[in-house]
């Protein structure tokens, strides 16, 4: 591993202020909707993007995971077939891809008798820049390390 010494950086998947408090939300969320609730993440990009799922979507998963350490997760990436059953400690990732979607990210935490979705729309690529510029802002000021965009927004 290189060393960070002289290092001043603020590393997120997702530089949207936006899908940053998504993340801080579905967090909290997960942590508090353990038992009871399947959790399934649905993704929407444009039709040219490369990957599959997209950074942002790995990033909600490893935050729900982060959530529930005790929860042996199981991933799934999409379904087909008969599949039986869904399992309790499975995470389902849907990644759709078409026209000219900035990004769509929902976290869906479904419940017996009700659902709970938290959304988030990008419809411009600005959205990305506007959060750079304000981490920019803040590191300025900051001791070498590696920071977040949940330490930027104080979350």
């Amino acid at each position: 591993m290189r060393s960070t010494a002289g290092v001043r950086a603020v590393i997120s998947p997702n530089m949207s202020v936006g899908m940053n408090l998504m993340f801080d939300t579905v967090e909290k969320l997960s942590r508090m909707l353990k038992d009871g609730y399947d959790i399934e993440i649905v993704e929407m990009h444009h039709r040219l993007k490369k990957d599959s799922p997209s950074g942002t979507a790995v990033k909600l998963m490893e935050v729900i995971e982060g959530a529930q350490p005790d929860k042996a997760w199981q991933e799934v990436f999409g379904r087909k077939g008969i599949t039986g059953e869904r399992k309790d400690n499975e995470i389902g990732v849907l990644a759709l891809r078409g026209g000219d979607v900035v990004g769509e990210h929902t976290v869906m935490f479904a419940g017996i008798g009700e659902r709970l979705e938290i959304t988030h729309r990008a419809y411009s690529r600005e959205n990305f820049a506007r959060g750079a510029i304000i981490a920019a802002k803040w590191i300025v000021d900051k001791g070498e390390g590696i920071y977040t965009m949940k330490n930027v927004l104080g979350l």
